[in-house]
């Protein structure tokens, strides 16, 4: 268990019971034990990813972005220099009550239509949009990584979400964090799922990679292997194996890799 402790030193009780929440959800079976389902690039600071299903995932560090407000020289350089500020951009505007949305990928499967999609909500900057940010995500259905609303102040959620046929949409990976730290190389983040979790059809991998990462290549226990490869963010959503920019989201790209019929996950890796 010593990936556990070096990846989660800093996870509550609560963490872990999210890790637990759902295991049944599409668990690949035979991908143990827990050092087995830890994979990925090089590892950092842990960071406390949850996740709805027990499956492969990769735990790295966190960084952040820097607000910035342009100075103007003043006159003389005997009077005082003044500051040059933006107006404060609304809760709307930050999408601290309405998330962005990017479809990563879509597709048929077994006669009913699938998506995967990651939301990224701003961070509230008081109590009262925390309080109003909680009840966005009750309406959703969403469940933060935190234990009151006044934690949200000054922190970014996301969530992948897959979506298949009629079936209640479900986060399978999801944060709440200060700072998102952009990954690097080959670091890679990836939870291996099914298209329905309750009738346990079909296997797909959903994750992060570096920004820098142009293919990523994943293999599947039959020996087969599919190759996703970078796309732009404004190119169409009908392929379904890709990487794709997500708007709102600095740490990194995300991919989605579609098993074979027949087969399930084996490994992912940063190709190119």
């Amino acid at each position: 268990m010593s990936a556990d402790r070096e990846a989660s030193h800093d996870m509550t009780d609560r963490d872990i019971a999210l890790l637990l929440a759902d295991a049944a959800d599409g668990v690949e079976i035979g991908i143990a034990p827990t050092q087995a389902v830890i994979r990925g690039g090089r590892r950092r600071r842990a960071r406390r990813w949850a996740l709805a299903t027990a499956a492969a995932v990769a735990i790295v560090g966190t960084t952040g972005t820097v607000a910035l407000a342009g100075l103007q020289g003043g006159g003389d350089g005997h009077r005082g220099a003044s500051v040059a500020t933006r107006p404060p951009a609304t809760a709307a505007e930050r999408h601290v009550y309405e998330p962005q949305v990017t479809t990563v990928a879509q597709g048929t499967y077994k006669g009913k239509e699938w998506q995967v999609t990651v939301e990224v909500w701003g961070a509230p900057r008081n109590q009262a949009e925390a309080e109003r940010q909680s009840a966005a995500f009750a309406g959703r259905d969403r469940d933060p990584v935190v234990d009151k609303p006044a934690e949200l102040v000054g922190k970014t959620s996301f969530f992948a979400v897959r979506t298949y046929g009629d079936e209640k949409s479900q986060p399978v990976m999801f944060n709440t964090v200060k700072r998102i730290e952009r990954l690097k190389g080959t670091d890679m983040e990836n939870i291996a799922t099914r298209f329905s979790p309750t009738t346990g059809l079909g296997h797909l991998v959903i994750g992060e990679v570096a920004k820098t990462a142009k293919e990523l290549t994943c293999r599947w226990k039959d020996g087969t292997s599919t190759v996703v490869r970078l796309v732009p963010a404004n190119s169409t959503v009908d392929r379904t194996d890709v990487i794709r920019p997500v708007a709102g989201f600095t740490g990194g790209n995300w991919f989605v890799c579609v098993a074979p019929s027949g087969t399930s996950y084996l490994s992912a890796e940063v190709t190119g």
